[in-house]
């Protein structure tokens, strides 16, 4: 561990049986669940403490899932079709933003209690979520929900106990009007006291309620979730909402991992799953931006071990936070998606935080994507209503040329709205080349590299 990493762990605290389970996660894992097998000839052994077995281990992808989903990501002693037979599981299949889509086993459960543990790291959640709040959720429906395309739902299609999902559309540039006003009437009837959200698709909805003048009912919280947040978003929604927004981390892998505390950091949902932390190269950001890998507790049905979740993030260099929370890693921010880092021309990583705090700068921008077509071509889409686009193009253009380096070739497209990718969320940038993360890492963390061909 860098010595900046082993100064900052010594604010880490832990569950008096974190490491507990950590150790029965992983002899489980090791010895009884066919993924793992392979990962014995790399532990160093019982006589090791827990995390330098950890460390010694490779990453798990979703390459893995798909190879030996269902019944080798389980011990022998449980049997998926006996488990599907008694609705102990289910089968749930991810929209696929990074990687191919995969197929999981869910044990609602074990989903449960991690978003319950996930509501004490912020105290509006503590207080506003009891279980049987109404909860509105605004999400694209290839994430949860129901899809339906060409015909309107209505509501008693759309309510499921506690929950009402206010879209059942695909794509959000197809929006209507009614269908916004729908929206908006829905949440005055239902009056949730947590409103969960993609930050993209209440962004649209609150440029319209402020371009149309119109109130809306403000829930006790609203969560972010499923994308990655911009500068935008954020002001989009303030604009309309006053009521305090966090937003919350996971994966349908591994539960709920952090949560945005009130004071703006993310804790560690250190009672349900174990993190393990890969900084970046210090040439590269590191020691403090990084990699996260994940483990889960408590789930007897799906045994996931060092998950590449396929997120960055930035711990927070105090490692405290004013909350007085001090259970895990506390990150000062996501950074975003491995699949959405970008390089400099001299070849650095740059995160969707990073671009998003560079283009930050710019006035009246509805959404954004960039695309890097090769090492030194970049190309802007922007979606804004702001008439001086010459102005606007040469702005956005400098931003680019500062962060990316010197010479590069920078052009910039607009469009009346911008799509989401096929996964249903928004991408804010991306390659048309591949990258692996691993190239960027510290290698004092990757004993064992991974390489999926």
């Amino acid at each position: 561990m860098t010595s900046e990493l082993g100064q900052l762990s010594r604010y880490w605290k832990f569950p008096s049986d974190y490491y507990h389970r950590s150790l029965q996660v992983l002899e489980i894992a090791l010895n009884q669940v066919p993924a793992y097998r392979s990962w014995r000839a790399f532990d160093p052994g019982t006589a090791s403490p827990v995390d330098a077995r950890y460390a010694s281990l490779p990453a798990f992808t979703k390459q893995d899932i798909r190879e030996y989903f269902p019944q080798g990501l389980l011990p022998a002693s449980r049997n998926v079709q006996a488990g599907l037979t008694s609705g102990e599981i289910s089968f749930v299949k991810t929209s696929g933003t990074v990687d191919m889509s995969v197929t999981n086993i869910w044990h609602q459960p074990w989903w449960d209690a991690s978003e319950s543990a996930s509501w004490q790291l912020n105290a509006h959640a503590a207080r506003l979520a009891t279980g049987q709040h109404h909860e509105a959720i605004l999400v694209n429906p290839m994430n949860v929900g129901i899809i339906s395309d060409d015909v309107d739902l209505p509501v008693e299609k759309r309510r499921l106990a506690r929950f009402l999902y206010l879209n059942e559309k695909t794509n959000p540039t197809r929006w209507t009007k009614a269908l916004m006003d729908r929206m908006i009437a829905e949440l005055d009837d239902f009056r949730p006291a947590v409103l969960e959200a993609n930050p993209s698709l209440l962004a649209r909805l609150c440029r319209y309620i402020a371009a149309a003048k119109k109130t809306v009912y403000r829930p006790g919280l609203i969560v972010l979730t499923y994308e990655f947040p911009t500068h935008w978003h954020y002001q989009q929604i303030s604009r309309v909402f006053t009521c305090p927004v966090a937003s919350s981390y996971g994966t349908t892998e591994t539960g709920y991992v952090f949560m945005q505390c009130e004071e703006g950091r993310f804790h560690q949902n250190s009672q349900v799953c174990r993190v393990d932390f890969q900084p970046f190269k210090t040439e590269h950001g590191g020691p403090f931006k990084g990699r996260i890998l994940v483990t889960t507790f408590n789930n007897p049905w799906y045994y996931m071990v060092r998950f590449d979740v396929g997120d960055l993030v930035c711990l927070d260099e105090t490692g405290k936070c004013p909350c007085g929370r001090n259970s895990g890693l506390i990150l000062s921010a996501v950074e975003g998606r491995t699949a959405a880092l970008t390089l400099t021309s001299a070849g650095r990583p740059v995160t969707q935080r990073e671009l998003d705090n560079a283009l930050s700068t710019l006035e009246g921008i509805d959404e954004y994507k960039l695309e890097q077509r090769d090492g030194n071509t970049y190309h802007l889409y922007l979606a804004s209503g702001r008439p001086d686009k010459d102005g606007l193009s040469k702005e956005a253009a400098d931003i680019l040329i500062k962060l990316y380096g010197r010479g590069i070739n920078v052009s910039v497209t607009y469009e009346d709205d911008i799509s989401p990718e096929s996964s249903g969320k928004y991408r804010t940038a991306k390659t048309l080349f591949p990258i692996n993360v691993e190239d960027y890492l510290d290698e004092n963390y990757l004993i064992h590299r991974k390489t999926e061909p």
